[in-house]
């Protein structure tokens, strides 16, 4: 028999404070945010003047990724003004995200719903803001209950189905998409971790050479995990772009 002992899942999932009310989560969340800042604090310290390099080339090079991969695909250049803040949205869930691969973190602070959770709910509150300032109160609702084009006789059932959908639903689902990728992966490298260690410590010498196939799995997961990161802040960043500029132009 193999010895193959899988740890709580609130094992997996919470983590002891590292002092009251502060955990390894609050803290990875807290180092993400420090090196966002950091980055683009060094950045502009550097004479504009000359050829980027270092830190400034990496901060530029983040910059012309959101405007041209974000803002110009989904806002266009009315959008610009927002590069900042979906950068800034962008460079935090990575960086939130890429602890998950990281020895003594293991754990991607996003795999936690309240991180996720917290940025839709800003979200949400932004694009709302954003609708009423462009259109009006009556105007963003209007538009937003009541799409164009829909014959009078379904607004009875359309109408629920948009609210529950723009105003309820929108704001969990954008924090669930991160908060169960991130999940699935970390749950995904503990087990292929856990398979491998079980194999290779077994007694039955002949179990060892099986420990082989799990490691590569493992290796492969975390891999794959480094492109899941990125891809994970992306489409936060790529939604938030669309819903913003939907709110502000409903008819784009």
């Amino acid at each position: 028999m193999i010895a193959l002992e899988f740890p709580e899942i609130n094992s997996i999932l919470r983590w002891k404070d590292l002092f009251p009310t502060f955990n390894k989560i609050a803290l990875i969340a807290v180092l993400a945010a420090v090196i966002s800042i950091t980055i683009f604090m060094l950045a502009l310290r550097q004479d504009h003047r000359q050829a980027p390099k270092g830190i400034r080339n990496l901060a530029e090079v983040i910059v012309e990724f959101i405007e041209d991969g974000v803002v110009m695909q989904t806002m266009g250049k009315e959008g610009l003004p927002w590069t900042p803040f979906l950068m800034t949205m962008f460079l935090f869930i990575y960086l939130c995200n890429v602890p998950g691969i990281i020895p003594f973190f293991q754990m991607p602070a996003t795999a936690r719903m309240a991180v996720p959770l917290f940025l839709a709910l800003m979200v949400w509150v932004i694009y709302n803001v954003v609708g009423i300032k462009h259109q009006g109160v009556l105007g963003y609702f209007k538009s937003t209950l009541f799409p164009p084009g829909v014959p009078k006789a379904l607004y009875i059932l359309v109408t629920p189905i948009e609210f529950i959908s723009a105003i309820i639903v929108r704001p969990f689902s954008l924090a669930v998409r991160l908060f169960a990728n991130m999940m699935a992966g970390h749950i995904l490298l503990v087990t292929f971790a856990l398979l491998s260690e079980a194999l290779f410590q077994a007694k039955d010498k002949i179990l060892i050479p099986v420990g082989i196939l799990p490691f590569f799995m493992l290796i492969f997961l975390t891999s794959f995990e480094v492109l899941v990161a990125f891809l994970q802040a992306y489409i936060f960043a790529m939604l938030t772009a669309v819903y913003i500029g939907g709110a502000a132009h409903p008819e784009h």
